[in-house]
């Protein structure tokens, strides 16, 4: 789909806007965005993975500390053991390219001590606040180069599950923990992923001051659209938007073992000040 009207009618559910700058490739790329939960086994062309590094080395970084790495795991044991820690995902055993994206504060730590100076500030929750931050945008930058290459992608949040016992498989130093997982690879054609709409832009853009009350009707329109969407799709969720979404944060239990990360980071060296 290359259409931007039809691009823009998958991404809300309706024609939000007419716009009226040129479209160009990289407008489809991003507006074509679908999770990909379903892999064929072809392993990627030489040189892909480094070529989504240096997109993902691209990215923004604060005050240029690059205070990120990434793992790429393609072993089949070590990715089914990241599977069962992250809640069993079959797509993480199906994907060629597991990708597990590092806030990494252990590469600062090792070069002020090779220059005999302090890094008392990596203690501060700050420091742990950008690595997270610049992990993210490197991810997204590397999201966006996959997806350019005609491969599908899908984040893995549940990577922080077993945040201690993640570390432990892929060897992370103290002061290093998984923020999230990537998978990469071809997308399986008898598998269709459909663009999920989002919510209407007057819930997300506010214009000089932020304004919760006037919400309201969007979300409610969003209900309507997210609905008709999982109709469509046969997608077995009850309710709407709003209910799902405030079923998603009801109980601790929801969190799946993610209320204790404060614990877990701790034990990974992030004193978080």
């Amino acid at each position: 789909m290359t259409n931007p009207t039809e691009l823009l009618r998958s991404r809300y559910g309706e024609i939000p806007f007419n716009p009226e700058i040129e479209w160009n490739d990289s407008l489809t790329a991003l507006l074509s965005h679908r999770s990909i939960r379903s892999y064929l086994s072809d392993p990627l062309l030489p040189g892909t993975l480094e070529l989504l590094i240096a997109a993902a080395q691209s990215a923004s970084t604060s005050s240029n500390l690059q205070t990120w790495s990434v793992v790429a795991v393609e072993d089949q044991q070590r990715k089914e053991e990241l599977s069962k820690l992250a809640g069993n995902q079959e797509h993480i055993k199906q994907v060629p390219l597991f990708l597990v994206w590092l806030a990494d504060l252990a590469r600062l730590s090792h070069v002020a001590d090779s220059r005999g100076i302090s890094h008392d500030v990596l203690e501060y929750l700050e420091m742990f606040v950008m690595a997270t931050i610049d992990a993210t945008l490197a991810a997204q930058n590397a999201a966006v180069a996959a997806e350019s290459l005609s491969l599908g992608t899908v984040y893995i949040g549940g990577i922080r599950n077993r945040p201690q016992e993640v570390a432990e498989i892929l060897n992370l130093p103290s002061s290093v923990y998984a923020v999230f997982g990537l998978c990469v690879g071809y997308p399986n054609p008898e598998v269709e992923a459909a663009i999920k709409p989002r919510l209407p832009q007057s819930a997300i853009l506010h214009r000089e001051t932020y304004k919760l009350a006037e919400q309201e009707e969007a979300i409610a329109h969003y209900n309507d659209i997210i609905k008709e969407f999982y109709t469509e799709q046969k997608m077995n969720v009850d309710g709407d938007w709003s209910e799902h979404s405030a079923q998603r944060i009801a109980t601790v239990e929801a969190l799946r073992g993610r209320d204790r990360l404060r614990e877990a980071l701790n034990n990974l060296g992030f004193k978080l000040l």
